[in-house]
């Protein structure tokens, strides 16, 4: 198997190229804190799902704008979490493995997303056996799969993952509870590059990371902390938080065009850009 790998050095400036993405989303009609199963939750907040709508759907326009295809989920009552689509399953090379969600409040989702991925006329749609959380703790790298595990993704989807897609898979060990997904803590930038936060990984992890990614962008507290890097990228333009100023700042020397957006009602529920968006490899 082919594993990609990061650049060489020489390479670091080459001009971005932009790749049309096709993402499945799912509108906040029924957002809300509710419960609370991660540290970003605080039941006594409350939300504005009216607010959270209009935010989400300039994050809607945002990619088509740019040229990308989005595909649309029924959001379904009582399910406050369901906009969040990344946690819906991981799609690669047309295959798709559906969710299987740690915490009960969470859990119906599962299903409703495994139906919806059946109806996009992928190659193959599979129920998984372990808990996972998708493309919250499933991050594709060009041939290769970065897979979290520490707070919700149990370790033997990893396995899975790799058996049903024979895709090579580096498990991840996250250790800061702020940062739960690993999609929270790490962003794929294009297929040699990422961001990510090192403080919210392992030591062990974190070597892993500087082997695969030396030239990755290390991004600072402030940023992470704002889920700068719950971000999505095309490969040239990286849509991330507004908020995440500085790790805009270093994208943009790096060649990428940052795109700011403000989630900042959906960053009571633990989410932003990244989680609200299913990439749908074909």
């Amino acid at each position: 198997m082919t594993v990609a790998l990061p650049l060489p050095r020489a390479a670091e400036h080459a001009e971005r190229v932009a790749t049309p993405r096709r993402y499945l989303m799912c509108a906040p009609t029924h957002f809300d804190v509710s419960y609370a199963i991660n540290p970003w939750m605080d039941v006594t907040r409350g939300a504005d799902p009216d607010l959270a709508v209009r935010q989400w759907e300039t994050l809607r326009r945002t990619y088509l704008r740019l040229g990308h295809e989005v595909e649309l989920i029924e959001p379904q009552p009582g399910l406050p979490d369901m906009v969040f689509a990344a946690n819906g399953g991981l799609v690669f090379e047309g295959h798709a493995l559906g969710a299987r969600f740690t915490h009960a409040e969470r859990r119906p989702e599962g299903p409703a997303y495994l139906r919806r991925l059946e109806s996009l006329g992928l190659k193959s749609v599979t129920e998984p056996v372990h808990v996972n959380e998708g493309e919250g703790d499933f991050l594709v790298v060009g041939e290769l799969v970065l897979a979290g595990t520490g707070f919700r993704t149990d370790p033997g989807a990893h396995t899975e993952v790799q058996e049903l897609l024979g895709v090579l898979v580096v498990s991840l060990q996250l250790v800061d509870p702020r940062f739960y997904h690993l999609d929270t803590a790490l962003a794929v930038l294009d297929d040699h590059t990422v961001a990510y936060f090192p403080e919210a990984f392992s030591a062990g992890s974190r070597g892993v990371l500087q082997r695969l990614f030396p030239e990755a962008v290390l991004a600072s507290e402030a940023d992470a902390v704002v889920l700068g890097l719950n971000a999505v990228s095309d490969g040239r333009h990286v849509v991330l938080p507004s908020a995440a100023t500085g790790l805009a700042a270093q994208l943009a020397e790096r060649g990428y065009e940052p795109v700011g957006v403000d989630l900042s009602e959906l960053l009571k529920a633990g989410g932003s850009v990244k989680c609200c968006t299913l990439e749908i490899r074909a």
